[in-house]
């Protein structure tokens, strides 16, 4: 992503024909969510759409988890992995995703056009406040700061969600083990019992000889003892 800025004509020139559109590891992906993001935010309707400041703050977040989720499934991650990282849900995730959200076809279009290599943004470059907008800039900067509130919780969330996750693996990682072992021990039990059997089977068959013998015997004393 390259930005440039005139300062002749006071404006922002965003390129982002370079942006990662199948990203490798977390900093690929953080590019590409943040190209999703910006470029989806100043197409005119999203700007019209984030004037009420009562929906400001949901629409940014939709577009921030919609971005989020499209940049990680580019990457190769998986729905449930996606919901896991972000701790929102599956169902959410999937929404966005398979666009059946506003969001998640706003940034599924962008993605498109970073694809096509036709995203380019020029945007005005403000150098410094005008008459007039004082109150409007405090209000941003306060819903800029909420924002930041709100991830910096949200981030706090997914980590302690991860170490719980890392705990559970954990612990099924051990219960396999032991029902490994258990199954071993079974199996063993088995062939145990099996040997047992078949020694149980031949004792049987020696002492059926031994009794016929035996009986032979004794017929053979009685015919003596009568002769």
């Amino acid at each position: 992503m390259l930005v440039l800025v005139n300062y002749m004509s006071e404006e922002i020139y965003i390129d982002l024909t370079n942006v990662p559109l199948k990203p490798i590891g977390k900093k690929e992906i953080s590019q590409l969510e943040i190209a999703l993001i910006i470029g989806t935010l100043y197409r005119p309707e999203v700007l019209e759409l984030i004037r009420d400041p009562v929906e400001r703050s949901t629409w940014i977040d939709s577009l921030a988890v919609a971005a989020a989720a499209l940049a990680r499934y580019k990457a190769g991650l998986t729905t449930s992995e996606i919901a896991e990282e972000l701790g929102r849900s599956e169902t959410t995730i999937r929404s966005h995703l398979n666009q059946k959200t506003k969001a998640g076809k706003l940034i599924a279009e962008t993605y498109d056009k970073i694809k096509k290599g036709e995203l380019k943004l020029v945007v005005p470059f403000i150098k410094a406040p005008v008459a007039g907008t004082e109150e409007e800039l405090k209000a941003l900067n306060a819903e800029i700061a909420k924002l930041r509130e709100q991830i910096r919780a949200l981030e706090q969330q997914v980590n302690e969600l991860n170490q719980e996750n890392t705990k559970l693996r954990t612990l099924l990682s051990e219960k396999d083990n032991e029902l490994e072992s258990i199954r071993r021990e079974r199996e063993n039990l088995i062939k145990e019992r099996e040997e047992l059997v078949k020694k149980k089977d031949m004792i049987l068959e020696e002492i059926k000889k031994i009794k016929q013998t035996l009986l032979d015997t004794v017929a053979s004393l009685d015919k003596l003892t009568t002769s």
